[in-house]
């Protein structure tokens, strides 16, 4: 729409009509008027409106007289130059740069720096300005103890619970989040079975610490005070009462063993847990370790499996920890017992709660192949027992978990198995991290000398307790051994006998490998019996359903490995097989040693294989005499067919034997030559000799010894006896017997015998 200078409206293009103007005043290349003249109005265009715009008769006259085509027309472009345009870009123009120190490069500057400042950096930038501002603020009040009650908030609101601290803590540990395997790649055999992962066995020990920066508080260690019983004991009488418990004490200034509860001084509550464990009487370890533990001295307890060495050394932790004052926020234990294997640990924590829970005082197992997480949680709360593996103990200190300032008390169950299994540098690592007067007690079964010397090491002044020999099995164990010609033969048999011993109670099944334990777990399904199947393979969540459908009895029959054969505590086990040997006899007496258990008796039965096993046979008979039980004579031919068996058997006590008959240097007895008898003439024995086994050798040999006689019998022996006047005559009674003076050769003559030379 268009006003026309009339004041009327004028339409253009669709019927709007405009004011005729002549269209040959119309020029497009004008000159402007000087700037004196640019606020003068201007004159009217005929070709333009009043509003500025074309009128339809200019267009029309423009488009008539080609006036428009003096602007500019564009070349037309040859074939050649059209399709290489799509090949080619255009080049760029150049871009205008202003003079330096110019206003227009100022400006330009200027300009470009508020466009770089991108609003979000600068919103991020003020949060982070705040944050930093609140933090310092946090910490100011904290120093000035305002907390939260100065910022107003809620703590049961503000807490993380326990989804937001477990995400915290993986956030915090990300480098401790790769043990559940989750992220690792599986690979597979060329059968489609998946390879497992090799695994880290070595775990790294806690770095050395420096007790001196340090500052320990001080901690009472001796609790004992001797009955006045035991105090009026004279020295023979504690001897006697040794000898009836069969223990060993020794060390500097050892207390005396007890022989009652009463002796130990023990309060009612203890004393009513004790009574409600169906505890008669100390046992005999008990008696001698409980008043050294309870006067803080350092403690080695080797003593057979199932002795009560558990009991020996948490009832005086108990009553340790009682006399300290409680944990703090962040505080560690204060008693830590430390266990080879996981099962161990499960079976001691199990006793530590239920003791524990008289004072009160609560418990934490910390183990391999359980949650770390968990495990961490429950330390945070505080703990004043922890019960664990040396390597997850270390893994947990090193997380900050927990620490080990206030252990004062440190026990090392099964130490020798922890020393055989590697963990020595481990194990010295966690003790060098405890203060260094605390109280440590070792408990083991079996105890080589290597290893007593190693674990010395960690002990001041240790008082040793020794009931029975080291790695002796139980008395009340009655072992049987039955010795089969092929391996094939044990299968019926334990048909056969499997009735017999369920009738009895629970039975345990050993065998060595993996393999061997599923194969024969599946045989007994196969006929009709329930087994159990348990081996270090299997999870740890596994393990514990096994334990605990087999203490409940669930199952009577449990086929497991040699992770079995220590710690675990299962009363209504009445026979152990061991359908395969172990590996060395100390884990032989930890399979046997779990039936046997607090003063109930068993049977354990080892099924032996006459061309496999004839070296375990040597130490099995040696472990049968250590317990003074009936050695079979079939296993004693079995054990003398092993070489090292049968050259150190006859060292004990015993000379070496005489050289009579002629055998020299390197001699060694031909089968079917018998012994030398005084009683037989060597004539007669060689004589004999030659008509059972004759030949060349033999016979050079019998002749060769006939030879020899031969020139001594040319001598006889002499007559005259003058000399024996020129001998003292003794007075009887004074130096020399009432008969001393009588004649040596009228006594021969009177009692018909012979001199050596007649």
């Amino acid at each position: 729409m268009s006003y026309n200078s009339s004041g009327g409206k004028g339409f253009g293009f669709s019927g709007f009509t405009m004011p005729k103007r002549n269209p040959s005043n119309v020029s497009l290349h004008a000159v402007p008027p000087p700037p004196s003249q640019m606020n003068a109005v201007p004159p009217p265009n005929p070709g333009l409106s009043k509003q500025g715009y074309s009128t339809m008769n200019a267009i029309t006259q423009n488009a008539i007289g080609g006036t428009w085509g003096t602007l500019g027309k564009k070349r037309a472009k040859t074939e050649d130059e059209y399709f290489d345009e799509d090949d080619e870009p255009p080049t760029p123009a150049l871009a205008y740069i202003p003079a330096p120190g110019s206003p227009t490069n100022e400006a330009n500057s200027s300009r470009a720096n508020e466009e770089e400042e991108d609003p979000l950096d600068a919103y991020m930038a003020g949060l982070e300005k705040q944050a930093a501002k609140d933090m310092k603020v946090s910490k100011e009040n904290a120093v000035s103890g305002k907390g939260d009650a100065g910022r107003g908030t809620r703590g049961d609101i503000d807490e993380m619970d326990d989804e937001e601290s477990y995400y915290k803590y993986m956030e915090d540990n990300p480098l401790q989040t790769a043990d559940d395997g989750s992220d690792v790649e599986i690979e597979y055999d060329e059968d489609g079975n998946p390879i497992a992962p090799p695994k880290k066995k070595f775990i790294d020990p806690l770095p050395p610490i420096d007790h001196s920066e340090i500052q320990y508080e001080p901690f009472e260690k001796n609790f004992y005070t001797p009955h006045e019983d035991i105090e009026k004991l004279e020295q023979h009488q504690v001897e006697e009462l040794k000898k009836n418990l069969g223990v060993k004490i020794s060390g500097p200034d050892p207390p005396k063993p007890v022989s009652s509860f009463g002796h130990l001084g023990f309060d009612e509550q203890l004393m009513k847990a004790i009574r409600k464990s169906e505890y008669t009487q100390p046992t005999p370890v008990q008696a001698a370790g409980i008043p050294a533990a309870l006067s803080g001295r350092d403690l080695i307890g080797i003593a057979r499996t199932g002795s009560g060495k558990t009991a020996a050394f948490l009832w005086p932790l108990l009553v340790h920890i009682m006399d300290q004052k409680e944990l703090a926020p962040g505080d560690g234990p204060i008693g830590l017992i430390l266990a080879p294997t996981r099962e161990l640990a499960q079976q001691i924590y199990m006793e530590a709660k239920k003791f524990g829970k008289v004072y009160n005082i609560r418990c934490v197992c910390c183990y391999g192949g359980g949650s770390k997480w968990e495990q961490s949680k429950a330390l945070e709360g505080g703990a004043e027992i922890v019960v664990g593996t040396p390597g997850r103990v270390i893994d947990l200190v090193k997380c900050k978990a927990t620490n080990l300032q206030r252990v004062t008390y440190l026990v090392l169950d099964e130490a020798d198995r922890m020393f055989d299994m590697g963990f020595e540098p481990q194990v010295r690592s966690i003790c060098s991290h405890v203060r260094p007067e605390r109280q440590a007690l070792l408990f083991s079964a079996t105890f080589p000398r290597r290893v007593e010397r190693l674990a010395r090491d960690a002990l001041h002044d240790p008082v040793r307790v020794q009931h029975g020999a080291a790695g002796e099995a139980s008395k009340l164990v009655k072992q049987r051994v039955t010795i089969f010609n092929k391996p094939e033969e044990k299968w019926p048999w334990l048909l056969e006998n499997l009735v017999d011993f369920l009738s009895s109670g629970s039975v345990l099944i050993f065998v060595t490998k993996k393999l061997e334990a599923e194969q024969t777990a599946a045989n007994l399904g196969v006929q009709q019996y329930d087994a159990l199947l348990l081996h270090g393979d299997l999870e740890q969540a596994d393990r514990n359903k096994v334990i605990t459908a087999f203490k409940r009895q669930e199952s009577n029959i449990l086929v497991a490995t040699d992770v079995a054969a220590r710690g675990l505590d299962i009363p209504h086990i009445r026979t152990v097989v061991n359908y395969t040997v172990a590996r060395d006899i100390d884990t032989h007496t930890h399979r046997v040693g779990r039936t046997g258990r607090a003063g109930v008796p068993g049977t354990a039965h080892t099924l032996l294989s006459r061309d496999r096993d004839k070296d375990f046979a040597g130490h099995l008979l040696r472990n049968l005499e250590g317990v003074q039980q009936e050695v079979p004579e079939e296993l004693m031919q079995l054990a003398m067919q092993s070489t090292w068996f049968r050259k150190s058997r006859f060292k004990k006590g015993k000379g070496k034997n005489l050289n009579i008959g002629g055998c020299g240097l390197g001699y060694k007895e031909r089968p079917g030559l018998p012994a030398y008898n005084d009683e037989v003439s060597l004539t007669a024995s060689v004589e004999k000799t030659v008509e059972k086994a004759g030949g060349p050798a033999t016979d050079r040999l019998a002749s060769l010894k006939q030879a020899f006689r031969s020139q001594y019998n040319q001598f006889t022996a002499s007559s005259d006896h003058s000399w024996e006047q020129t001998r003292p005559v003794l007075q009887p009674g004074v130096n020399a017997p009432a008969n001393a003076n009588t004649d040596k050769t009228e006594r021969l003559r009177k009692s018909g015998k012979k001199s050596r030379w007649e």
